[in-house]
């Protein structure tokens, strides 16, 4: 699967504990997700899920995408392949993690357009219906995650309709090529 040219590969090595390599087969679902710390770079997250594999904090966590606070993007965990990040919906859904600048949750207007173009873009190749298929780590789990979007569920309804018209535009921009 070719990604998007703003998509920086930056895949975490195999290990037990953050990218065991086990198959991902169907892909039924986008899960969003926020990081839990505020105000920290795609970067050091990306990096905090590669320390996991020395097993000393005995955390599975990662995710296949984080968006960083400037809208910058990158890939942990190929698309082939399972993150941990969504519970019992690893096997069935691709994750994205999101940076965000302070305890709200909410995310920046560039990280927020880069989440939707990204997540348009996992609709479209996957062929999945944002109103159905993209959901909140909450949905899964209950956990209040992403916060901002549990917290204003009118917020998340209209990111999913943001979604569904990134897709529009981006069928639309490969007709005209």
């Amino acid at each position: 699967i070719e990604t998007p040219g703003y998509v920086q590969k930056d895949y975490l090595t195999v290990n037990e504990w953050s990218r065991p390599g086990d198959p991902l087969e169907k892909i039924n679902g986008v899960v969003i997700h926020y990081v839990g710390n505020p105000g920290t770079t795609a970067q050091a997250n990306r990096n905090y899920f590669e320390s996991l594999a020395s097993g000393t904090e005995g955390t599975y966590a990662s995710s296949h995408f984080i968006v960083g606070l400037e809208g910058e993007v990158i890939q942990c965990v190929p698309l082939t392949e399972v993150a941990y990040a969504s519970n019992e919906r690893n096997g069935d859904t691709v994750s994205i993690e999101v940076c965000h600048p302070d305890e709200t949750g909410e995310f920046s207007p560039v990280t927020y357009a880069r989440v939707v173009e990204l997540t348009a873009w996992l609709c479209r190749e996957f062929k999945l219906d944002p109103s159905r298929d993209v959901i909140r780590h909450y949905d899964v789990t209950g956990k209040i995650c992403p916060r901002y979007y549990v917290d204003n569920p009118a917020a998340w309804d209209d990111f999913r309709t943001d979604v569904a018209a990134e897709m529009e535009a981006q069928r639309a921009a490969e007709k005209s090529r």
